[in-house]
């Protein structure tokens, strides 16, 4: 029996854009990435399987939540 990869790699991007993420993988297949840009101010989901179920997205946005903290990094303009 195929054992279920599950996992999910919090990441941070300072490049194309400024924030913080979880990328979600099952079965080792990138599945579904929530970005929280403090720059935008946006919180983003993506996703890179053409169908998902409900319950997979509900557990995606909830590891987001529990992981990544809802507050916007705040910069100070610079003098």
């Amino acid at each position: 029996m195929k054992e279920n990869k599950d996992r999910v790699i919090i990441a941070s991007d300072v490049n194309e854009r400024d924030g913080i993420g979880v990328e979600i993988y099952r079965n080792d297949e990138l599945i579904a990435e929530i970005f929280r840009d403090d720059t935008e101010k946006t919180r983003t989901i993506r996703i890179f399987k053409e169908n998902i179920s409900l319950e997979l997205m509900e557990e995606c946005i909830q590891t987001f939540k529990k992981e990544i903290s809802w507050d916007y990094i705040e910069y100070g303009e610079e003098n």
